[in-house]
């Protein structure tokens, strides 16, 4: 039998080659799998069981959310209602300085709890704000600093798919770990916005004042309850029906899809292109995180049938240090490991080998989800290869760099830290809501 040693170098080290390559996540993952399913189960009955396993782990039902949660999202985008919202927040902050930047805290707020790709959240919000503030003369850090902050929260916030996957792939109560990101993720905003203040208040020229137009009361409200409050249909759709009880995670998915047609439907924005591009949208990323979600489970079980699980496991708990130093090394690792690697990539090589550590400490398991996604949220705006800041770099003007995305985010990097800080001082901010449903 293969030491625990030589198992775990085979598979993550293996893994981690294949990526290195250029080879796509999935394949590399499912081609480690048949190399650890011939040499750990047994040659050809092992690759048997292997595609027995595929099966199983996609045939879930607690994995229909994340196709619906997509759906909504795409639908919300294509339809156009979303850059409705925006208008109308847009009447409410009148001719305050920095008012676009406040704006897509509070709108990219808003569209987090009503799409759940963090990906589409900063696209849309790049799209529809950076070309205005930019030429208003807002320096970056007040322009793409808020945009990816912001748009990386549709991973805390629900409907978050990644929390979803999160769920299944660790064994965590879906419906609570979705309601328990509502908290943190508003804190998180809040800190954001803080944070803005704070910058405008260093740095007066990081947002030149410039006269705006000033909507009349009446024109605010008409634009909040035609534009914004319709939207709470959808809110509670999602995260009401789960609060309350009266629906599953699956339910509510099925439920916030049902509320977005009726919307476009009701503002006649629902023709056959939106529904096409929607279904397209969809597919294409649905497909993508079955698949990963495959490779993912299967990896997971041939890690604990060479061993190489337990004997992580057994290996990190006796240098009988206490579970908040464990912690910290568990965020390291995820913090070294988000600098290179994409989400679905992470969860699928540390979950195996964290879980475990986080039972035998007796971390609860939902507060350790929303501490990991929060982890998860940070790594995707961290160099060198933190995705929303790709996201951005696509749709920033042509000679933005890297280096240039990298510095405006930098100050809401420390927003994040300060969460992950709250969460460990104050556990109950992730788990009082879920135990009040």
């Amino acid at each position: 039998m293969m030491s625990w040693t030589l198992a775990t170098a085979l598979m993550i080290g293996g893994v981690l080659a294949l990526m290195g390559l250029g080879l796509p996540v999935a394949l590399a993952f499912l081609g480690i799998n048949i190399v650890g399913a011939w040499l750990f189960l047994g040659g050809m009955p092992g690759i048997d069981q292997l595609i027995a396993n595929a099966t199983d782990s996609v045939t879930s039902f607690s994995l229909v959310p994340v196709p619906l949660f997509v759906l909504m999202g795409e639908l919300l985008f294509q339809s156009g209602l979303a850059i409705r919202v925006f208008d109308a927040l847009d009447k409410c902050l009148g001719r305050a300085r920095g008012r676009l930047s406040y704006m897509t805290v509070a709108g990219g707020t808003l569209f987090a709890t009503l799409s759940g790709s963090s990906m589409a959240n900063t696209a849309m919000l790049g799209t529809t704000l950076m070309p205005e503030m930019q030429k208003r003369g807002y320096k970056n850090a007040l322009v793409m600093g808020p945009i990816l902050a912001t748009g990386s929260l549709a991973m805390i916030i629900p409907p978050s798919s990644l929390a979803v996957l999160l769920g299944s792939l660790a064994r965590i109560d879906v419906g609570a770990l979705l309601i328990a990101g509502v908290l943190p993720g508003l804190v998180l905003a809040v800190l954001f916005a803080i944070t803005i203040r704070t910058l405008i208040a260093l740095d007066p020229e990081a947002a030149p004042a410039y006269d705006a137009e000033r909507a009349s009361l009446a024109e605010i409200a008409a634009a909040l309850l035609r534009d914004v409050l319709p939207m709470g249909l959808v809110i509670f759709a999602v995260i009401g029906l789960i609060l309350l009880g009266w629906a599953t995670p699956t339910e509510s998915a099925a439920f916030g899809v049902v509320a977005v047609l009726i919307l476009a439907v009701a503002y006649r924005r629902l023709d056959r292109a939106v529904l096409v591009r929607s279904l397209r949208g969809t597919l294409a990323v649905s497909a993508m995180m079955l698949t990963i979600i495959v490779a993912s489970t299967t990896f997971a079980q041939i890690l604990a049938f060479s061993g190489a699980s337990r004997g992580v496991v057994t290996w990190a708990t006796s240098f009988e240090v206490s579970g908040y130093v464990m912690l910290v090394f568990i965020f390291l690792v995820l913090l070294v490991m988000g600098m290179f690697m994409d989400q679905l990539s992470i969860m699928m090589l540390s979950l195996p080998i964290f879980m475990p550590l986080v039972i035998h400490f007796g971390f609860d398991t939902v507060w350790f989800g929303v501490f990991m996604l929060v982890a998860l949220e940070l790594s995707l705006v961290t160099p060198p290869f933190g995705l929303l800041l790709f996201v951005m770099l696509g749709v920033a003007p042509r000679g933005t760099t890297l280096w240039d995305v990298t510095k405006a985010v930098f100050p809401y990097i420390l927003c994040t830290l300060i969460l992950l800080v709250l969460l460990v001082l104050f556990p109950p901010l992730a788990t009082w809501l879920p135990s009040v449903g």
